[in-house]
């Protein structure tokens, strides 16, 4: 029995299935998320940094999902985030991949340069009650 082939009757070697990697097929599979690059968390953490300097700002969080990255900046760690940088790859064609949206949901600003779009940081903003 040893010297007989696996393959169904009539197949031949080529049509045998071919060995993948599980590293390979897990990624098919699952889609390696979206990630603010090294240059970008510079920028945004720039900003970051100087804002708690100011008091405005206290905590942060990092969500790297499926579809786009979140960048969240809260004033207290218990509640809902002031703002969120987003970086969304699908959008890059149209409106821009990086917006700022406030905690209402509303799109404060969009572009396709991270850098114009975090000049909104530069002006005083503050949430209305």
């Amino acid at each position: 029995m040893a010297d007989q082939s696996d393959l169904p009757a009539g197949a031949r070697a080529q049509d045998a299935a071919v060995v993948v990697s599980l590293s390979e097929y897990k990624r098919s599979l699952d889609p390696v998320p979206v990630t603010f690059h090294r240059r970008e968390l510079d920028a945004i953490l720039w900003i970051y940094g100087r804002m708690v300097g100011e008091g405005e700002w206290k905590d942060y969080a990092i969500d790297h999902l499926k579809d786009r990255a979140v960048f969240s900046i809260f004033k207290r760690s218990g509640e809902m985030p002031l703002f969120r940088v987003e970086k969304n790859p699908k959008l890059a064609g149209k409106q821009g991949a990086y917006s700022v949206i406030s905690t209402n949901g509303m799109i404060i600003k969009r572009g396709h340069e991270l850098q114009q779009v975090l000049k909104v940081f530069d002006k005083a903003l503050k949430l209305i009650d």
